[in-house]
């Protein structure tokens, strides 16, 4: 049942008279007599007195208003729930990442002790290319191998310095060797000169690379916390709610309301394919929630009872009642479906089991048709009994037939 104190348009403190004359106002309004042809006017009007009949009792009404706060009071708890959980969770997360920053800037240290140690060492000793752990393979080692792909390849400039030395050696061999037949002396005393330097430029190189650790792994940190791969912020919960509707609303695609459980209102329009159960999802409406997405609000769509119909997927559903001869021979009958009455032909020998559909009077799908308006017949016996028609049924019972 939808909120009494909406239907009749009274605050929730409103006394027994307000009551009164809003229950008037509006059942003269919406009475079935001045309202013949609008179809929903029979359902609104029994909605209104289900409403009065509910305020004006003072039993019935504390019993309302009581279930009410309930209902509210729970929605608040869980609502207070899903924050307690998301910071919980967000807690956590910042101390994981408070974790692995203590881990970063440890091997930070030690490649820092290490460079230094390598630098000193460079002039009494040749320097080995790879002798370090490369900034790559140490973010690798934290961060597993999704950081590799994150971070980039990186070419070490060691290998680097050292081809290019090769190359100008190569360069320089051949003047050498051919002077090497005239002057045995002095190509012995370039040699060795050669050589020295390339013992120099070797160990510059080695010294250079190890020196240049710190900065690739501060260069690769960046590149994986800044990288395309990085997720973006954590969305919050959805928010839930239940709109309920009517198949007129459904019909119209009218604009529609709903409180959710934090008390706020939203609105959005009914679209083609809604049914019963339908979900609703507004972008960017639900729970917001400090350093995280804001999340968004899942609207259940319920249809609200109505006498006429019965919904069933984007089928409606209605009955037919027929009399005894009518179902026998047939006859022509009017009906209400959601867009208004129809004329709807019976055909001879029709039984209870029998039903008539009408395409195109059901509700909108998401396909751009509409769903049957289903005729379902129901045989009704007379409201007194019929002496004649009790004799031929006692006769067709027995066997006998005059």
């Amino acid at each position: 049942m939808r909120d009494p104190y909406k239907i009749l348009g009274v605050k929730r403190d409103a006394d027994a008279d307000e009551i009164k004359a809003a229950w008037r106002n509006m059942a003269k309004a919406v009475h079935p007599d001045h309202n013949q042809g609008d179809p929903t006017a029979t359902a609104r009007f029994a909605e209104i007195g289900r409403a009065y009949e509910t305020l004006k009792d003072p039993k019935k009404r504390n019993l309302f208003d009581s279930a009410a706060r309930m209902a509210e009071a729970k929605k608040r708890e869980q609502t207070i729930m899903q924050q307690r959980q998301a910071a919980r969770e967000a807690a956590a997360r910042a101390k994981a990442a408070q974790a692995n920053a203590e881990r970063v800037m440890e091997e930070l240290a030690r490649a820092n002790a290490n460079a230094q140690k390598a630098a000193a060492a460079a002039g009494a000793k040749q320097q080995q290319p790879g002798a370090t752990e490369a900034a790559e393979e140490m973010v690798e080692r934290i961060f597993g191998a999704q950081a590799t792909r994150a971070a980039g390849p990186q070419q070490p400039h060691a290998p680097q310095a050292h081809s290019q030395q090769a190359h100008s050696q190569q360069a320089q061999a051949k003047p050498h060797a051919a002077e090497a037949a005239r002057q045995p002396e002095q190509e012995t005393a370039e040699s060795e000169a050669a050589k020295a330097e390339d013992e120099q430029t070797e160990a510059t190189a080695g010294a250079g690379a190890n020196m240049s650790l710190p900065l690739s792994l501060l260069t690769s940190l960046v590149r994986r916390f800044t990288g395309a791969g990085q997720p973006g912020l954590e969305k919050a919960p959805d928010e839930v709610a239940t709109a309920t509707v009517t198949i007129e609303d459904i019909m119209k695609g009218s604009w529609t309301t709903v409180s959710l459980p934090e008390g706020r209102e939203v609105g959005f329009a009914l679209p083609a394919g809604t049914t019963e159960g339908h979900q609703i999802r507004l972008k960017g409406q639900g729970f917001k929630l400090p350093g995280m997405q804001r999340g968004d609000a899942v609207i259940n769509i319920h249809i609200a009872p109505d006498p006429r119909f019965a919904v069933d997927g984007f089928d409606v559903h209605t009955v037919l009642p027929l009399n005894i001869e009518n179902a026998v021979l047939g006859t022509e009958a009017r009906v209400d479906g959601p867009q208004g009455p129809l004329n709807v032909t019976v055909p001879a020998w029709s039984g209870s089991d029998k039903t008539i559909r009408i395409p195109d009077q059901g509700l909108p799908n998401d396909s751009g048709g509409k769903g049957d308006l289903v005729v379902e017949l129901r045989i009704m016996l007379w409201e007194k009994p019929d002496a004649k028609v009790t004799d031929l049924m006692r006769s067709m019972r027995e066997g006998l037939f005059l």
